[in-house]
């Protein structure tokens, strides 16, 4: 039976899809995520995500892999992952009082490499921050290991104000865009709920007893 596979060391995808009824075989990529000039952003989001799910397959003909890849965005300029403290705060500081967007690129390979992609886009508000409260927040362990400095999730929701689109991408995984891509493979995400599908499913036949 083909796996499902989720091409990332992040517990906020696996616990997301989890919610859902959802188990995964967690396989981390090391994949260059350099992000291609040229490239509408969405558009080079989908191919790093492509990559990690490609590496992430290594060949297995009975793997359906998810690779995603998340930025934050303000003033056209892509926030990482903060490097130390410095970076943190100057991270929280232009955010600080304003709109910025996070975009998560979701790419799901299957078995004989077909691929399908998307890209979902969420706006999200900061509240005008006072020193001391990015002081505070960037002493704690949470923000060292997320794009833009902040969990929306944890800690990090007493900075935001309000967001427009999709709560889960800022997590990390738009949930309802990504259950509709494994739906568009015409398997229910239901019926993954083991982490596996029928191999009669997948081949398009009569999955009946």
């Amino acid at each position: 039976m083909p796996n499902l596979v989720l091409a990332s060391a992040s517990p906020r995808r696996r616990e997301l899809l989890a919610s859902v009824g959802i188990a995964v075989e967690v396989r981390p990529s090391h994949v260059d995520e350099t992000l291609a000039p040229g490239l509408p952003l969405e558009d080079a989001l989908v191919q790093v995500a492509r990559r990690k799910a490609q590496a992430a397959a290594g060949g297995d003909p009975d793997a359906w892999v998810l690779g995603a890849d998340t930025a934050v965005v303000v003033d056209d300029r892509v926030l990482g992952k903060p490097a130390g403290r410095d970076e943190a705060r100057a991270m929280l500081e232009r955010l600080s009082g304003r709109s910025h967007r996070v975009i998560t690129a979701v790419c799901l390979v299957g078995p004989g490499g077909e691929d399908r992609s998307i890209a979902v886009t969420t706006r999200v508000w900061f509240r005008a921050l006072a020193a001391a409260e990015i002081a505070w927040y960037t002493g704690l362990p949470e923000p060292y290991d997320k794009a833009g400095a902040y969990g929306i999730q944890g800690a990090g929701a007493a900075l935001v104000e309000r967001i427009e689109g999709s709560y889960t991408n800022v997590v990390g995984l738009p949930l309802a865009e990504t259950l509709a891509l494994l739906r568009g493979t015409g398997i229910p995400p239901w019926e993954r709920a083991a982490g596996r599908v029928p191999r009669a499913a997948v081949a398009g036949e009569d999955a009946r007893p």
